[in-house]
Order: C-alpha cells, then sequence, then structure tokens
C-alpha cells in the first residue's frame, strides 16, 4: 500500500527521492522536474562531464542511440549520463532549448560545453572524449 501511496503523491516519497539507473547502465532517469533540478544544481559546481540524453519513447533514432548510449556510460565511468524524455518533462526540454530528438547536451559547471543533435554516435563519442579530456584543467 505504501509503494501505492508513493506513487501518487510523488515528489514526497522517500522511495522516489532518487533518480533511477536504468538497468543498472549507470545511466540516470529523470522522471520528475523537481528531481532534475536538485540534481542539476548539485551539480552545478562539479568540473565533471555530465550527458543530457533528450529522448521520446517514440522516437526511431532515439532507439537507434540507446545501446551506444549505454555503451558510452560504460565506457565512461566519470563522465554521468542522465536521461530526459521530452514529453514526461517538457519543461526541462524547453529550459535547453531542445527542438529535435535525439538531442545530447554537455554540460561542466551548470553550463553547457557542447551538443549533439541526432543520432551522430560517432560525433557524440569525440565530443565526450574531447570534453572529459580537460576535467582535470577545468
Amino acid at each position: 500500500m505504501g509503494s501505492f501511496l508513493s506513487s501518487l503523491l510523488g515528489a514526497g516519497a522517500t522511495n522516489e527521492a532518487a533518480p533511477s539507473a536504468s538497468e543498472g547502465s549507470g545511466i540516470l532517469s529523470f522522471h520528475s522536474s523537481a528531481r532534475w533540478q536538485l540534481h542539476f544544481n548539485s551539480a552545478k559546481d562539479s568540473s565533471q562531464l555530465t550527458v543530457i540524453d533528450f529522448a521520446a519513447a517514440w522516437c526511431g533514432p532515439c532507439k537507434f542511440m540507446e545501446p551506444a548510449v549505454h555503451g558510452m556510460a560504460s565506457k565512461f565511468s566519470d563522465v554521468v549520463f542522465a536521461k530526459i524524455d521530452v514529453d514526461e518533462l517538457p519543461d526541462v526540454a524547453q529550459e535547453f532549448q531542445v527542438q529535435a530528438m535525439p538531442t545530447f547536451v554537455l554540460v561542466k559547471n551548470g553550463k553547457e560545453v557542447d551538443r549533439v543533435v541526432g543520432a551522430k554516435k560517432d560525433e557524440l563519442e569525440k565530443k565526450i572524449e574531447k570534453h572529459r579530456a580537460f576535467q582535470a584543467s577545468s
């Protein structure tokens, strides 16, 4: 009964306090704007690279990119990967001016450092390698 009430109450529920990791892949999925804001605000002082994957369940290219993104999350364990469903959190997508899916926004210290629009696996991987390489000097 508690989990049923928790699912109805949403933000105030203790078992929903943390974002969910997608199948143990190290990709954080956010289903609440408030939780996303908490995470994003806590990461603003960090020079650690965060890759935000803006996608939608109905998006074919997003599904095509999913295995590649999971692979990158495993390969780049020093990078935070977050997934935002644009239909669940349209306000977050709007905040980042997402106009097409998939869009990958690379963030450091709370600021966008790069972005990849479209199912461009090689370009995304190169940009992740580029921006994570500067972590020590950032």
